[in-house]
């Protein structure tokens, strides 16, 4: 018997619960398997499946029967900082390089989509539009600034497209969404109880866990245009705003430090971004299809992040000053005949992350995505997808940057080694 859309969701709201995965930003692009073969170039006009819920609401109505999409992918992020001249925090050692900051991270994704009619299609989509993790040795050089950062989120999007005549559709979904963020750091007592004129005791540190958690409101929209041989996709997801509400503790803190960093309460307001993208689908001959995406993210709506407790006293504020970014891709789709398909393409992702507000938390840069994939279709009713992509990443310096210290953190010198590798794969299920 078919597992119903309904258990296939309640199964994948408990993985995506464990999201741990990094991408430029925090932004997941990863929203499928049958796109990332193309580096998910065109995906607001391609309309492969059922995924077309979350990168084009209007896609849907080129779909046939009811259709699920389930598909997942593993992300593994590397992110090695390389020391450069550190300086150590007050009364405290140096420390190591931190190891590996990346990980392995499992993002998985479900789509269902159900026509009404000839005009009227329905379709939920529930996946993770966000995800970070980075996590050093307790002991590393820059411990103060950063040890673990986990942003995870749980996105449920339900949605309607309608066909208005044979060369335009419409598309409307709506996004309730919830974030969920752990930070912790080392903190330098030695130096906080010499400020306050107690004793000099080197050594003296602990970690200050903040968590917290929200969930809000959104929407998105999309158009798209079958002119015959080309199609042309717009497609636009809101801004979501968060007040999280959660706690911060102090690990190992000395009496004499109870008072000024109590355990208890806090708040932090973010955004998570608005992205409008703009994509083409050309088929160029019965074997070969042509790709094309640009994607706006306006990442500038993340300007700080100001951890607050319930008082009204601030426990830290990081100045953060993204920039808006753009994506630019191009792919290729070659069909031999019979039930293979296969993938190519490129992309060139901006990072949002000024080199002058870098912090050890996102040691982002700009990438270059190369990826290659494809499908086999088993019967009309079934397919499975597939894709890999690689994500060349320049040294990301951490010497400029207005966040590389702190009070008693001491300063962070040097460059990360960075790469990731995407690996996805995809089940498709027309009913």
């Amino acid at each position: 018997m078919q597992p119903t859309p309904v258990r296939l969701a309640a199964a994948l709201a408990v993985a995506a619960a464990s999201l741990e995965a990094q991408a430029a930003g925090f932004a997941l692009i990863e929203q499928n398997a049958s796109g990332l073969g193309n580096a998910y170039a065109g995906q607001a006009a391609a309309a492969y499946d059922a995924s077309t819920v979350f990168f084009n609401p209007a896609g849907m109505t080129r779909l046939g029967g009811p259709q699920i999409v389930l598909s997942g992918h593993l992300i593994k992020p590397r992110a090695e900082f390389r020391d450069n001249g550190s300086t150590a925090a007050p009364l405290q050692t140096l420390g190591g390089n931190g190891g590996d900051a990346g990980g392995v991270g499992f993002v998985p994704n479900l789509y269902y989509t159900h026509p009404v009619n000839d005009r009227l299609t329905l379709g939920i989509g529930i996946n993770a539009p966000f995800g970070l993790k980075t996590e050093y040795d307790a002991d590393w050089v820059g411990r103060f600034l950063a040890v673990n950062s986990k942003v995870e989120s749980i996105n449920v999007n339900p949605a309607l497209a309608v066909k208005l005549n044979d060369t335009v559709s419409v598309g409307l979904g709506i996004d309730y969404q919830k974030l969920d963020a752990t930070l912790t750091n080392m903190v330098n007592y030695s130096a906080a109880i010499a400020g306050g004129g107690g004793p000099i005791v080197p050594g003296l540190q602990g970690l200050a866990t903040v968590k917290g958690d929200d969930w809000g409101w959104g929407w998105n929209a999309g158009l798209m245009a079958d002119l015959g041989a080309t199609r042309i996709g717009v497609n636009y997801r809101s801004e979501i705003d968060y007040t999280l509400a959660g706690s911060v503790s102090f690990g190992n803190r000395p009496a004499a430090l109870a008072a000024a960093l109590p355990d208890g309460p806090v708040t932090a307001k973010t955004t998570m971004p608005a992205s409008a993208s703009l994509s083409v689908f050309h088929a160029l001959s019965p074997t070969v299809d042509l790709l094309a995406d640009l994607t706006w993210t306006g990442w500038s709506s993340f300007d700080k992040l100001a951890i607050v407790r319930t008082s009204g006293a601030l426990v830290g504020a990081t100045p953060e000053n993204w920039d808006d970014t753009l994506r630019y891709s191009v792919g290729i789709n070659y069909k031999p005949g019979g039930a293979w398909t296969w993938r190519a393409g490129i992309a060139y992702d901006e990072t949002p992350v000024p080199d002058r507000y870098r912090t050890p938390r996102i040691p982002d840069q700009n990438r270059t995505w190369l990826a290659l994939g494809g499908q086999f279709r088993i019967d009309r009713a079934n397919a499975v997808d597939f894709g890999y992509a690689h994500l060349f990443v320049p040294n990301a310096d951490m010497s400029a940057s207005v966040n590389n210290t702190a009070p008693g953190a001491g300063v962070l010198r040097g460059e990360y080694d960075n790469a990731v590798d995407i690996l996805s794969a995809q089940y498709t299920h027309t009913f």
